[in-house]
């Protein structure tokens, strides 16, 4: 269904005015004077296959028909003065949606890694070049480490090749330490667990606050209510399962919001405590 509105969230940290495209895959809002974008790449039929642990008892009551979407996101982040991206997904619908939006490639300034999956990373490059020509790419030193040098992975270094000095890195600070910017209103946070160096990042405008929480999560109905179930894409079970909780009792307890990779549009809402677990809570879509 095609919906194409401009209403207020009812995320009281972000300003009224926001405007969603279902059937583009674009649901945006704002940060205090950021413009931000969820872009869908892709939206299918999910696996819950890929949970671990979660048996039989767990899957009924969290996803009682049996099926459900899982969705692949990148977003884009219009700063005063700078374009940013936050991920690649594979590097197929991502162009066409920054480009509806005004933002041709050449005009990204900066791409920021959660991490260096491929669904997040392919679209840095195609056949040696970049496809960013102009932008900075950001990532933590120990996912570069890893995946370069500890376990090479040659998907990887053909990723950033093309960019040579312009890969920059960061160490990203604990949660709920006092944060280091990366960029003007963008904060790195370790979320160790799902790969080596896995990033979230909060952004920050005007007393506005967000969380990009990357692949925090990947079957959002079992995952929030139960945090400890990882999935067989984290590198590290327990030490994913360990901060998929504390950030979402940071996000609950600081009312900010959080948006994640693999969460469907519109991607992004509150989190609230909810018995042992916790409740996603969607922005609202009024219907047209």
């Amino acid at each position: 269904m095609n919906k194409k509105i401009v209403f207020g969230l009812v995320l009281s940290v972000m300003a009224a005015g926001v405007y969603a495209d279902e059937s583009d895959g674009i649901f945006s809002f704002r940060v205090g004077q950021f413009e931000v974008y969820m872009l869908v790449e892709t939206q299918r039929e999910g696996n819950a296959g890929i949970l671990i642990g979660a048996d039989g008892a767990v899957l009924k009551k969290y996803i009682p028909s049996g099926s459900f979407f899982h969705s692949t996101n990148t977003f884009l982040i219009k700063a005063p003065g700078r374009n940013i991206l936050v991920d690649t997904g594979f590097g197929g619908a991502v162009f066409d949606k920054i480009k509806k939006l005004g933002v041709e490639a050449g005009k990204i300034d900066a791409v920021l890694l959660t991490h260096m999956h491929g669904d997040h990373i392919g679209g840095l490059q195609k056949d040696g070049k970049a496809l960013f020509p102009n932008a900075k790419i950001y990532l933590a030193s120990r996912e570069l480490e890893y995946w370069t040098k500890t376990n090479v992975n040659q998907g990887a270094v053909a990723a950033l090749a093309p960019y040579g000095s312009r890969v920059e890195t960061f160490e990203p600070g604990k949660l709920g330490s006092k944060l280091k910017e990366i960029l003007p209103g963008i904060s790195p946070i370790a979320a160790y667990g799902h790969t080596p160096g896995h990033t979230v990042f909060l952004v920050e405008n005007s007393g506005a606050k967000l969380i990009i929480w990357g692949d925090l999560l990947h079957v959002a109905l079992v995952q929030f209510p139960v945090p400890e179930i990882s999935a067989s894409y984290d590198m590290d079970t327990k030490a994913a399962a360990r901060i998929r909780r504390q950030v979402f009792d940071y996000a609950a307890k600081n009312k900010i919001p959080g948006a994640g990779m693999h969460q469907v549009f519109p991607g992004v809402g509150t989190v609230e405590k909810d018995g042992k677990g916790f409740r996603f809570v969607p922005a609202n879509i009024p219907a047209n």
